[in-house]
């Protein structure tokens, strides 16, 4: 009995891509068992519940800014480890295999893994791999990702590098924007903007667009938004849209984004890998504001990604609401007002996708 076991949580970027693999796995074996070791946080079992997957969640911390840390980090890195041992042991399944997909979780499942004598592959979507993915790639058979330039950040582990595409679900390459614009009850005569800081939210985007609400009033005649503020800034962000008078949807979090992409004119939002992915999938011209805080810029790295093939604009975040909002307006409103600049970044976006991303990945776990 093959048991494929994912690590990985702590963002739906993380989950998601998981997701659209084990889904390719139970449509090519249907007899084979899957479990997602995660993290503790909310937004993993928020992602996971649906499919109805098995999940461990692993009390695991990531790793400390301040040093005072480490003793803990290190106590929960060994845990998690003797947790996942001994789930996989008492499985007792004939051919486990692990597939790390990054996070904090990641690590000691792959050790813990590396231990058991089980076939090990990981899958980084980031252009950049973070310092966990490029440290246990010794480990791993293959190492699955997004980009070709990221295979050079992998040392001498690049020989095992396969360049995929972000895996995506399959809802992403059928997906019908009608469903969410009837879910959310929006006007099928306007136009969406689409604002969205990814699973958890963006302070700083929410801030920005809120700062531009003023003048995104003048669209309101042919245009309405859908903000996902994320769950710990919903209350902030509907109260910055009380005197808005453009059409405006503000939710937490929404579980349809492939209907809702679809039904996208334009799409703000940060540049995780999965983000880019989708707005690439989905062919909604994307205005992306790259995670500032990151030491290595990943994000504006995958964004770059968007742009070269002509279907993306970046826009820095300045970690200053009114500085970003004056050097976003001028790029939001040549694509507001722009209908041929659109049609033009949406044809360009389907010609950089992979949809065959997720089940290259399971043909290959499957040969393990």
């Amino acid at each position: 009995m093959s048991h494929f076991y994912f690590a990985g949580g702590g963002t739906g970027g993380h989950i998601y891509p998981a997701i659209a693999v084990a889904q390719e796995l139970s449509r090519l074996e249907s007899s084979c068992k899957i479990t997602f070791f995660c993290s503790e946080r909310s937004i993993d079992v928020r992602v996971l519940k649906p499919g109805g997957y098995r999940y461990v969640p692993l009390a695991v911390r990531g790793f400390p800014k301040n040093p005072i840390g480490i003793f803990s980090f290190v106590y929960s890195q060994l845990a998690a480890k003797r947790e996942v041992i001994r789930t996989i042991r008492s499985d007792g399944d004939a051919k486990p295999v692990l597939l790390s997909v990054g996070g904090f979780v990641s690590s000691p499942a792959i050790l813990a893994a590396h231990k058991l004598k089980i076939p090990v592959a990981m899958l980084n979507v980031d252009a950049t791999p973070g310092k966990a993915n490029k440290l246990m790639g010794r480990f791993a058979r293959d190492i699955f990702v997004q980009f070709e330039q990221s295979a050079k950040s992998f040392g001498f582990n690049r020989r095992k590098v396969i360049t995929t595409g972000c895996p995506l679900r399959p809802a992403f390459f059928k997906a019908n924007g009608e469903i969410a614009i009837k879910d959310l009850e929006l006007s099928p005569k306007k136009k969406i903007l689409l604002v969205t800081g990814a699973s958890g939210g963006a302070a700083n985007i929410n801030g920005a667009v809120g700062y531009l609400l003023d003048r995104l009033n003048g669209f309101a005649a042919d245009w309405q938004i859908v903000h996902l503020a994320g769950i710990v800034h919903f209350d902030a962000v509907r109260t910055l849209y009380r005197q808005a008078k453009i059409n405006h949807k503000v939710l937490d979090y929404y579980d349809d984004m492939p209907n809702l992409l679809a039904a996208a004119d334009i799409a703000i939002g940060r540049a995780g890998a999965m983000s880019i992915a989708e707005f690439a999938a989905s062919q909604t011209p994307a205005i992306c504001l790259p995670y500032p805080y990151h030491a290595d810029c990943h994000q504006r790295l995958n964004a770059q990604y968007l742009v070269d093939a002509g279907c993306g604009v970046i826009v820095d975040d300045l970690c200053d609401i009114e500085k970003t909002s004056e050097i976003l307006w001028p790029a939001l409103e040549e694509l507001m007002n722009s209908d041929e600049k659109r049609r033009n970044m949406r044809e360009n976006c389907g010609k950089i996708v992979n949809p065959a991303a997720a089940e290259q990945i399971a043909i290959k776990l499957l040969s393990y």
